[in-house]
């Protein structure tokens, strides 16, 4: 039986459908057992459509450089 965390782990590669059917099945197991997982994993894959239907959008220049700005400031606190 998959933990959660185990769970969390491979989401990513569940939802790309990048494993194989053995591990699918126990992933698609702990979904039919936890329903924390199941929300999490359901508002993913809606999250995911809704962003794919949307149109590029670019940012302003100046708000680009403040953004790269306070994450390499976050980086570098972080480092």
């Amino acid at each position: 039986m998959l933990t959660c965390k185990q769970f969390f782990e491979e989401l990513t590669d569940y939802l790309d459908d990048k494993i194989d059917a053995q591990l699918r099945a126990k992933l698609e197991q702990h979904l039919s057992d936890c329903p924390n997982c199941w929300v999490i994993c359901d508002t993913t894959k809606k999250t995911i459509k809704v962003y794919k239907g949307m149109d590029v959008c670019t940012i302003p220049p100046e708000i680009h450089t403040r953004l790269m700005a306070a994450l390499e400031k976050k980086r570098k606190s972080e480092g």
